[in-house]
């Protein structure tokens, strides 16, 4: 299993290649349609794992715009919390960046709102969204140490990526950014 760990300020930015669903932090991010229903992908397994109370209490949200972020409980999950976020679907225009900066961003803050210490995210709108990897892992990676470096609440932000291939291309994201 790959697995890297970072420090910033009095927090740890930890990358690790696995299932975000498993994970033992605070809150795990859901990457969330408009709807927050169960859908495919990440987000599937999420709601599978987690059981129907989670659609239960989504259904009661009202939905999510995208770059926005709200939170339920995490039912069966080993998370306490699931934040859910819509990323944008890519199409190329400046404001890919903006919803994507704020998906991060927006879910950050939730974690900081509720206390949560550690928080686990996927990497948003890569999968049937088309987002870039590289270009995704960049702006996850400068929102996110931009983020600690300001907010030592936060104790563990973990980037859990599914792929090899990502894991390494967050890798460097954040290497080039810590000029490690």
């Amino acid at each position: 299993m790959n697995y890297v760990e970072y420090k910033i300020n009095k927090s740890r930015l930890i990358l690790v290649q696995g299932d975000i669903t498993n994970q033992v932090t605070y809150a795990i991010v859901n990457a969330a349609n408009n709807q927050l229903s169960p859908g495919g992908g990440v987000s599937g397994a999420i709601h599978r794992l987690a059981g129907p109370e989670l659609w239960e209490e989504c259904k009661k949200l009202g939905g999510c715009k995208t770059g926005e972020a709200k939170v339920t409980k995490g039912y069966n999950l080993p998370a306490k919390f699931v934040i859910h976020t819509v990323g944008p679907i890519y199409s190329g225009m400046p404001q890919d960046k903006t919803d994507l900066t704020n998906c991060y961003r927006n879910s950050l803050e939730l974690a900081l709102k509720y206390n949560m210490k550690s928080i686990s995210f996927p990497s948003i709108s890569t999968g049937v969204y088309g987002y870039p990897v590289k270009e995704a892992a960049e702006i996850a990676a400068s929102i996110i140490i931009e983020y600690l470096r300001t907010h030592s609440e936060i104790e563990r932000v973990r980037f859990v990526l599914f792929s090899e291939e990502d894991f390494n291309t967050y890798r460097n994201a954040v290497r080039e950014i810590l000029k490690t």
